[in-house]
This record gives C-alpha cells, sequence and structure tokens, in this order.
C-alpha cells in the first residue's frame, strides 16, 4: 500500500520505507542514514569476486576448447569415426571434458578465492580503523603463511592503538593534577584570596617542577622508542659511581630511619656507559627503595663483575611488591600502592639500560623485601 490522502496507504503499494521510496522504518536508528549503503569493504570483495568469476568461466571455456580440439586431432590422427551405435560419439566425450574441466577448476578456484576474498575484506576494513579483524587460515600452504602474517600484523596493530590510547590518557591524567594546582593557587592570588607570599607562591614552583620532571621523562621515552636517546659513553669507575649515589641518599635514608650502604666489591672493571644517565637509573632505583623501605629497614646496593658486563644489585628489606604488579613494573604509568611518582622511572631505567646493551630485572619474594638487578657492558 501507498500514502493516500489522510495517511492512509492504497491497496497494492509498497510500505513508505521501501528502498527507493524516500522513508525509512520507524524502528531505524536515529542519525543513521537510509537507505543504508554497503561499506567500502563489501563493494571491494565484491568487485574482486566478479573479477575471479569471469576467470573462472574463461578457464572452463578454454578447457573445452582445448579439450575439443584435443578429442577432435586424436580421433583424426587414428582414422577413428563414431557411427552411431559404435561407441560414444564426440560430443559426448566433449560434454564429459567440460564436465571434469568445470569441477577440476571450481575446486582450485575456490581454494583461491576465498582466503583471498577474506583477505581482501579484511584489509579494507583495517584501512578503515578496525584493528580488531582476523581471517582465517586455511588454503594452500603459501595463502596460510600470508594469513598468519597478517593476523600476527592486525594483533601488534590493535596491541600499538591500544598502548597508544592508555599512554594519552595516562599523560593527560598526569598532567591535570600539578596544572590544577598552578591554576587554583595563580587565581586565588589574582582574585586576593591568598598573599602573593613565599607560602602560596611555593605550591606553583612544585608544580612547575613536576610538570618539568614530566616533561623531561617523556621526552626521554619517547628518544629511547624511537633509538635517538643519545649516549655519552665512557669508560666509567662503577664503584665511584655508586658511592656518590648512596652518598646522596644518605641524610634522606638518616632521616628516615634506613640504613643505607655500598658494597662495590673489589677489583671490578670500568663499564662503558654513559655517566650520567647511570646515575638517574640508581637515583631512581635508589628513591624507589628508601620510599617502600620502613623504618629500621636497609637497602644495600652490591657490585660484582661477570662475563663481560658488571653486574649491580640494588635490594632493599621493605614491603616487596605485589606478585600481580611485579610482572609490570618496568611498563609505562604502572605504580604501586602509595606510590607518589609518576610511573615512568623503571620504564626509562630499562629504556636506558636497553640502549647500553645491559638488562633489568626485579625480585620480590613475599615478605623478603625487592631486589633490582641490572647489568652494563665492560669497556673493550
Amino acid at each position: 500500500m501507498s500514502d493516500g490522502p489522510g495517511g492512509h496507504r492504497r491497496a497494492g503499494g509498497p510500505p513508505p520505507w521501501v528502498r527507493g521510496s524516500g522513508g525509512k522504518p520507524p524502528w531505524w536508528p536515529e542519525g543513521e542514514a537510509w537507505p543504508p549503503t554497503r561499506p567500502p569493504w563489501a563493494r571491494s570483495r565484491g568487485r574482486f569476486l566478479r573479477r575471479l568469476a569471469f576467470l573462472f568461466v574463461g578457464l572452463v571455456l578454454f578447457t573445452a576448447i582445448v579439450g575439443t580440439v584435443g578429442a577432435w586431432l586424436t580421433s583424426t590422427a587414428l582414422g577413428q569415426t563414431h557411427p552411431v551405435g559404435h561407441g560414444p560419439p564426440l560430443p559426448f566425450l566433449i560434454f564429459l571434458l567440460a564436465v571434469f574441466g568445470f569441477f577440476v577448476v571450481a575446486r582450485a578456484m575456490r581454494r583461491v578465492t576465498r582466503p583471498v576474498g577474506d583477505l581482501v575484506e579484511a584489509a579494507a576494513r583495517i584501512q578503515g580503523g578496525d584493528y580488531s579483524v582476523r581471517i582465517a587460515e586455511h588454503g594452500s600452504p603459501e595463502i596460510r603463511s600470508v594469513a598468519q602474517a597478517f593476523n600476527a600484523m592486525t594483533a601488534q596493530l590493535e596491541a600499538s592503538q591500544k598502548q597508544r590510547r592508555t599512554f594519552l590518557a595516562d599523560v593527560t591524567h598526569e598532567l591535570r593534577t600539578p596544572l590544577s594546582i598552578i591554576r587554583g593557587q595563580a587565581e586565588g592570588i589574582v582574585d586576593g584570596v591568598y598573599p602573593g607570599d613565599a607560602a602560596h607562591m611555593t605550591p606553583i614552583v612544585e608544580a612547575t617542577q613536576t610538570l618539568e620532571r614530566l616533561v623531561d621523562d617523556l621526552r626521554t621515552l619517547a628518544l629511547a622508542e624511537t633509538g635517538n636517546l643519545k649516549l655519552n659513553r665512557e669508560p666509567v669507575d662503577l664503584g665511584s659511581l655508586i658511592a656518590d649515589s648512596v652518598a646522596s641518599f644518605q641524610s634522606q635514608a638518616e632521616a628516615k630511619g634506613v640504613a643505607i650502604s655500598a658494597e662495590p666489591g673489589t677489583g671490578l672493571p670500568a663499564v662503558d656507559a654513559d655517566p650520567v644517565r647511570v646515575r638517574s637509573v640508581l637515583a631512581n632505583l635508589l628513591g624507589n627503595a628508601l620510599a617502600h623501605t620502613p623504618t629500621g629497614g636497609s637497602i644495600v646496593v652490591k657490585a660484582e663483575p661477570g662475563s663481560g658486563i658488571v653486574s649491580v644489585a640494588v635490594r632493599d628489606t621493605g614491603t616487596g611488591i605485589p606478585p600481580e604488579l611485579l610482572p609490570r613494573i618496568f611498563d609505562r604509568f604502572v605504580r604501586g600502592t602509595g606510590s607518589a611518582g609518576s610511573g615512568l622511572g623503571l620504564a626509562i631505567a630499562k629504556d636506558i639500560l636497553t640502549a647500553h646493551g645491559g638488562t633489568i630485572a626485579a625480585e620480590s619474594p613475599a615478605g623478603q623485601g625487592t631486589t633490582v638487578r641490572f647489568t652494563l657492558p665492560q669497556t673493550s
């Protein structure tokens, strides 16, 4: 029925929401275009399958022609004829050959068209931003290997996209706190709520320092990720560097009632490293150890030579790391309960040591504190 005067539909006409009639059904979602259009990947796959269908028909015709010519040439060469009632006629043989060729080509084409069609569709969906797509790994060994590589690529793209979104959310969160402090204090001073004295300017200065450290950390991470982290390498006396780093935390440890000491060992060889970067790694590890070690605890830094490396261990008697958090402590923005840092320190330490050709790992048995161990290459 079609709409007539008074809003009634005349018998025999289509509903107003039929494609091409201009209307849309009442259950259609608001804001969605009507009539619906096929997604780009469906059109791409349709064109691909049509081309394969033309190729398929061409192969069948080619098989029939070759079979006809071959049968005729064979019959002529042998001087055979097929009178009625004395053997199968030539047209019947041609028909059987064509049918056989049809099924052979159809099976071969199906083995090729199905996985390739899936690949075309999936590639178009990835182009549209859908990284969750996966394709079935079937077909010939070559096509299966392509499917496996394709699925591995999409999995990596999906993980990268998720990591990027998480990273942006974490950076936004970390920037919001110091910016809120700066804005609140500055507006209070401008409005006359707070006097512009040192007590009310100090939070602004501290917040800007926090922002500066965060920006520097993010820059270091970006340089390490792109392989552009600059290292000013030189032969470094790691024993002296450890002693200096421990001494810089001595006053903080005494104020908290924590014993801190260095045991660099004897005959420690020089390492090929950037002393400024290695010092920052030690400062991060010592700061974390001191923050999570209660009064009466201890922190010890030990170093010992190995085969072409020097191993450094920072051991504390603190509260330890929860088992569910331990595998992720070197990831970005991962923080334990009560941690006041940005969650970037250990990630940066790992990137710095990796750039040196070293390693870092952590151990935290339940109730026995934490040991973070890293290595650096000896000088050649």
